[in-house]
C-alpha cells in the first residue's frame, strides 16, 4: 500500500499504559513546564545580558533554543495521546514529527561539537581566539548549523515520503516499507549524511578534547582548573545526549537488548534523549557557570520590580 492511499494510522504504544495514563500525563506535563521555563529563562538571560554576548554563551543560547524546539516536537503530541482515546496520527503530522525530532538530534550533536571546538580555540589559541570567534562569525556559524540540518532533514524526509509504507520513525519507515523503489538513493544519501553529520562532528569533539587535555597536562594548576570548569558541562551534556541516542538506536535497530525491560520502561528509554536532554542542559550549565547564575540574579529582580 502506498502512503498516499491512507491519511492516518494508529500508535499502539499507548495501549500498554492502561489506567496510569493520567498519572503519566501529570508527570510529563510537569516535566514539560520545567523544560519550557528553564530553557526560555536562559535564552532570555543570554539575550538581555550584554556580558554574555560571547561565543560560548551564544552557542549555549542556540542549544537552549534547540532544546525548546525538540521538546515542542514531542511533548504536546505525547500529552494529547495520553488523555485521548483516539491514538491515530495523520501522515502529515507523522512526517512533520520525523522532521522536527531528527533535526533536533542533528542540531544538538553538531552544536555540541562546535562548542567543543570553540573551547579548543579558547584554551589552545587564546590570542587568536577573539579574532576567529567574533560574535558575527558565531551568529553566521549558528545560522549555518540550523540551515544545513533543516535542508538535510528535508531531503531525508522527502525521500522517505516516496516509500510505500510509513511509521513515525525515519529508520522504521525504511525498515517496514513493503517495497521501496528509491531505497538505494535513500541508503546512499543516508550514508553520506552519517559521515558528514555524525563522523565529522565526532572527530571534531575527539580532536578538540585531546588537544585540550594535552595543553592542560603541560599547564599550571590554575589553567587546568579553568579548563576543567568550562569543559565539564560540555562533556556532561555530550555524554548524556550520546547515551540517550545510543539507547534509542539499540531499541529501534535491535529488539533483543531491551525486550526484557517492562513496556513502560522501554517507552521512557526510547524518548530519553528528547525528555531528559532539554532539562539536563539548563541544570548542568546553570549550576556550573557562575556568569549565567549571576546574570539571572541581575536580570530577574529588575523584571519582577517592573511587574509590581
Amino acid at each position: 500500500m502506498n502512503s498516499s492511499q491512507f491519511s492516518s494510522f494508529i500508535l499502539t504504544g499507548y495501549s500498554n499504559t492502561g489506567q496510569l495514563n493520567y498519572l503519566y500525563f501529570i508527570i510529563i506535563t510537569m516535566l514539560y513546564i520545567s523544560i519550557l521555563f528553564s530553557n526560555t529563562l536562559f535564552v532570555v538571560v543570554i539575550c538581555l545580558e550584554r556580558k554574555l554576548h560571547k561565543p560560548m554563551y551564544l552557542f549555549l543560547c542556540s542549544l537552549f533554543v534547540n532544546d525548546l524546539f525538540g521538546s515542542i516536537a514531542l511533548f504536546p503530541a505525547l500529552m494529547t495521546n495520553l488523555i485521548s482515546d483516539d491514538h491515530s496520527v495523520s501522515t502529515v503530522h507523522c512526517f512533520l514529527q520525523i522532521f522536527c525530532i531528527y533535526s533536533y538530534a542533528n542540531i544538538e550533536f553538531v552544536n555540541v561539537a562546535v562548542m567543543s571546538y570553540d573551547r579548543y580555540l579558547a584554551i589552545c589559541y587564546p590570542l587568536q581566539y577573539t579574532i576567529l570567534m567574533t560574535p558575527k562569525n558565531v551568529c553566521v556559524l549558528v545560522f549555518l548549523i540550523w540551515l544545513c540540518m533543516f535542508v538535510h532533514m528535508f531531503i531525508n524526509v522527502s525521500l522517505t515520503v516516496r516509500l510505500e509504507f510509513l511509521y513515525c520513525d525515519n529508520y522504521l519507515v525504511v525498515k517496514l516499507a513493503c517495497s521501496a523503489p528509491d531505497i538505494t538513493v535513500k541508503n546512499v544519501y543516508g550514508l553520506c549524511g552519517l559521515v558528514l553529520f555524525l563522523a565529522v562532528p565526532l572527530f571534531t569533539i575527539i580532536f578538540s578534547y585531546i588537544k585540550i587535555l594535552t595543553i592542560c597536562l603541560k599547564s599550571s594548576t590554575e589553567t587546568r582548573q579553568k579548563a576543567v570548569s568550562t569543559c565539564t558541562p560540555h562533556l556532561a551534556s555530550l555524554l548524556n545526549f550520546s547515551f540517550g541516542c545510543l539507547i534509542n538506536l539499540l531499541q529501534s535497530r535491535f529488539d533483543k537488548p531491551l525486550e526484557t525491560f517492562p513496556p513502560v520502561l522501554q517507552t521512557i528509554i526510547s524518548v530519553y534523549f528528547l525528555m531528559c536532554q532539554p532539562l539536563f542542559n539548563p541544570i548542568v550549565y546553570g549550576v556550573r557557570m557562575s556568569k549565567i547564575r549571576q546574570a539571572c540574579r541581575n536580570i530577574l529582580p529588575v523584571h519582577l520590580q517592573q511587574k509590581t
